[in-house]
């Protein structure tokens, strides 16, 4: 992962190469003028060094370690590697009165190898934990069972994607939806329900991972063009979504989609999130559990708080310190949004508490 500015297979239907159409309705853009609402103060700073980070992220799987995170970057990745790089990962917890404390970095060189190239983002299905999704450099989106070491399905090909894949996220609720985007400026939608049996498949398998009968799947069921340039960031809001690209904004849109007719679904531009100075690819958000507030920092080194749940959208804070000046990659939003974390190109990761 290293970020730069931007400048025979089975399928669902046929007809899903088709790109959705956007619908006519006008979005409603955020004011950059900060309500305040809920004030931040910088607690702690930490340095792992020279390498830039690129990942952090709290644990949501797990209520007895909400408080506890990860950092990635450099030869650093998200807590396991889709390809031949063995990696590194940093695990800390937030401590009352802004500590932080280190509770173990390890390397561990057994990554489940498949993608053909660097991996760019993990997610996991919260309601089935041994199940992730990854995004890769090769144009690949990829299902697997964790617990096995299986790969079920690689989403790619005709109506995939064109260019590297940034960013994926399983919907919350319908578990065979998931979304990702890329540097070919779309989000698609790809439903698994299709392949489903070969996922429950996937728990019971005692042969060798490689001689599972991963299944390809050429088309999703819609592509969205929401966004003119790379889309780095993709998150589901319920059944909407938020996505982010290089145009010093992020986007809260409605998927349309038709179950008869896939890729031929529209959408619908809800909410728009202005982030200025926020025009190099690999700046990516975070939000709280509850999807209450949105956390998104720039290349300056400032982080931009928003309230998910008013319309037109509330800036809730923006968060500056003097010597916080280099591109932040990603910030991280604990449980209930009172603490976030960023994570800088200079190594170096911020906490910012709430006082308000």
């Amino acid at each position: 992962m290293r970020p730069a500015m931007a400048g025979g297979s089975t399928s669902n239907n046929n007809n899903s190469s088709k790109v959705g159409v956007m619908l006519g309705s006008e979005a409603a853009v955020g004011s950059l003028t900060a309500t305040k609402k809920r004030e931040y103060r910088v607690t702690n700073k930490l340095h792992e060094g020279k390498r830039p980070l690129y990942a952090i992220s709290f644990n949501f799987l797990d209520a007895n370690y909400y408080d506890v995170f990860a950092s990635a970057g450099g030869n650093r990745v998200c807590i396991f590697h889709l390809s031949l790089h063995f990696h590194l990962i940093t695990i800390y917890r937030c401590l009352e009165g802004g500590l932080v404390a280190a509770l173990q970095a390890y390397v561990d060189e057994d990554s489940f190898v498949g993608h053909g190239d660097s991996v760019n983002e993990i997610r996991t299905q919260t309601l089935k934990p041994s199940l992730v999704v990854s995004a890769s450099k090769d144009e690949s989106v990829r299902v697997w069972n964790v617990h096995t070491g299986i790969c079920i399905l690689v989403f790619s090909g005709a109506g995939g994607h064109r260019n590297e894949v940034l960013s994926v996220d399983f919907h919350p609720s319908d578990i065979y939806r998931i979304a990702s985007c890329g540097m070919d400026g779309t989000i698609k939608i790809w439903s698994m329900k299709e392949f489903w049996p070969y996922v429950e498949k996937s728990f019971t398998w005692t042969d060798l991972p490689s001689k599972f009968p991963t299944k390809y799947v050429q088309f999703p069921v819609l592509t969205a063009s929401v966004h003119s340039n790379y889309v780095d960031c993709t998150r589901w809001l319920g059944d909407f979504v938020l996505s982010k690209s290089v145009d010093n904004e992020t986007v809260l849109w409605e998927p349309k989609t038709k179950e008869q007719s896939p890729g031929e679904g529209s959408w619908d531009i809800l909410h728009k999130y202005p982030v200025p100075d926020c025009d190099i690819w690999f700046i990516k958000f975070s939000c709280d559990f509850h999807y209450t507030s949105i956390a998104i920092g720039n290349r300056d080194g400032k982080v931009f708080v928003w309230d998910l749940q008013s319309s037109p959208p509330v800036l809730i804070a923006r968060l500056t310190h003097a010597q916080c000046k280099g591109a932040i990659r990603q910030t991280a939003m604990s449980f209930d949004g009172s603490t976030i974390l960023s994570c800088c190109e200079d190594g170096s990761i911020w906490r910012w508490d709430s006082i308000s």
